[in-house]
């Protein structure tokens, strides 16, 4: 049987496309799990069917913007394009293989160059098929205030990393294992976190779209040493940021200021 995503909503600005493409793939996603695959086979066979998906549908709808995905080729054109689609099309593919888990997540995000010549996030959705939720910029989401009585940080269920912990410590927080980065970039936005910290190494297209809608919501968001987080660069990696609650931003970054993230 042939996946068919539908249409876009009509006239569908740069937030929307954003929305109905993730979603796509997220429901292209959901159907690879139904087809009786495991373990590495289920991973690249999701990786694989949302990337051309997304290929084909923003090269159908937006022909003539750029893409980077963490699946293709890196097309240097992108530099020089006016704008380019970042896309992870299945971020979490070890979640993603171990139906069913809901902390994977599919990352659809926009940059546009500026007046200045740089450039900027303009749009960005997060899709969490499998929680039935899209978190984007065109209806951001509204944070409400923390249900916790301490702080709460998001960490990887398999490896926190040891300044993560001191940090938990010296901040009285406790540390709330997921999946995906963008899962824990959203668990800020939903209330399920109050930070995720990262300098563990990641890619553009890691963050860019759960950046965007962070962004969009309000919350803080920045390199581990305060810089502000660039996209669309000739070097795709980004190893670290910082997403959360902007009453917590200035204590997380005196203390990587003081101890680093070794």
């Amino acid at each position: 049987m042939t996946f068919e995503p539908g249409t876009p909503p009509e006239n569908a600005d740069d937030h929307a496309l954003a929305v109905w493409l993730a979603e796509a793939a997220g429901r292209r996603l959901l159907e690879v799990r139904t087809e009786g695959l495991e373990g590495k086979a289920l991973k690249d066979a999701g990786d694989a069917a949302a990337h051309e998906l997304l290929m084909s549908l923003v090269g159908q709808y937006r022909p003539d913007d750029a893409v980077l995905s963490e699946e293709g080729k890196d097309d240097k054109a992108r530099l020089e394009a006016e704008r380019c689609w970042i896309i992870d099309p299945l971020d979490g593919t070890r979640e993603f293989s171990e139906p069913p888990r809901d902390d994977w997540a599919v990352h659809v995000a926009l940059w546009s160059r500026t007046g200045d010549g740089e450039g900027t996030l303009v749009a960005g959705a997060v899709a969490q098929p499998a929680l039935g939720e899209t978190f984007n910029t065109g209806s951001a989401p509204v944070v409400p205030p923390s249900s916790s009585a301490v702080p709460r940080i998001a960490v990887s269920r398999s490896r926190p990393p040891a300044f993560v912990q001191a940090l938990a410590e010296e901040m009285g927080a406790e540390l709330v294992p997921m999946g995906s980065a963008g899962v824990k970039m959203m668990s800020v936005v939903r209330d399920v976190a109050d930070a995720y910290v990262h300098a563990g190494g990641q890619f553009e297209w890691d963050s860019a779209a759960p950046v965007a809608v962070a962004r969009a919501a309000g919350l803080f968001t920045s390199r581990v040493n305060g810089d502000e987080l660039v996209y669309n660069q000739d070097d795709v990696y980004l190893p670290d940021l910082i997403v959360c609650r902007p009453e917590l931003s200035e204590q997380i970054l005196a203390f990587i200021a003081k101890h680093g993230t070794e």
